[in-house]
């Protein structure tokens, strides 16, 4: 624990008096302090000027990043007969019906995405309660509802980020590692703030963007100029 102390300590001290860097500058400073003995995710968050209380002001929507998250995604899939095949030839890692909800039921969730295709979605309905505070439930807006299942689990195991504003107008989400090139983060950063940008919803009023930080899971954050975060 002292020597958690002493590193969090110091990089607080390297974050400190920086903020509202270019995003060039923010992910050198946290390729720089970051110090756990595991590849630390890189992770963004975002501060919008929503209410997602209301319908017309719910952000959500979906961005495959160029260069990929660095994490494995396991993905489950809810289909019968050549679509289960499909999405097995693909590389989900589950794929069943109603023997996958009885699974899932019992408190077995082995799976950060889950994909389904529309004649399913009576059966996947019954797990709303369990699978939607976790944010797994599918949803067609986000590609996650299709008959496509392959392009869709290929999507997810590529580096696709889906995100949904949280009752505070935050929207948070991992886009890379620390051991990721630099130019590669920056990328990342601003493919997912574009994706956020063009998901501004009809309700919002006034400034949308009110402030983009970044963090590595074990340090501090530090706040991206917003100009910056959303210049390609």
């Amino acid at each position: 624990m002292a020597k958690l102390a002493k590193r969090l300590k110091a990089a607080r001290e390297a974050f400190a008096g920086k903020e509202n860097l270019s995003v060039e500058d923010a992910v050198a400073l946290i390729k720089a302090n970051a110090s756990a003995k595991f590849d630390e995710s890189v992770e963004i968050a975002m501060n919008l000027g929503v209410d997602p209380r209301h319908a017309d002001q719910m952000v959500r929507g979906v961005v495959t990043l160029p260069n990929g998250t660095g994490k494995t995604i396991r993905v489950a899939v809810f289909a019968r007969g050549p679509k289960a095949d499909e999405a097995k030839a693909a590389g989900a890692d589950i794929v069943g019906a109603e023997d996958l909800m009885e699974t899932i039921q019992s408190g077995k969730i082995e799976f950060d995405r889950c994909i389904a295709t529309p004649d399913m979605m009576p059966i996947v309905g019954r797990l709303g309660k369990i699978l939607g505070p976790r944010n797994l439930m599918p949803n067609p807006k986000v590609g996650t509802v299709t008959m496509d299942v392959a392009q869709a689990v290929e999507s997810a195991k590529g580096g696709q980020v889906q995100f949904k504003v949280e009752k505070a107008g935050v929207v948070h989400a991992g886009i890379g590692k620390v051991s990721f090139d630099a130019e590669k983060l920056a990328q990342n950063v601003r493919a997912f703030v574009d994706a956020v940008a063009k998901a501004r919803p009809a309700g919002a009023k006034g400034a949308y963007m009110k402030k983009v930080s970044l963090s590595s899971t074990m340090g501090p954050g530090v706040s991206v100029d917003v100009t910056s975060a959303t210049q390609g």
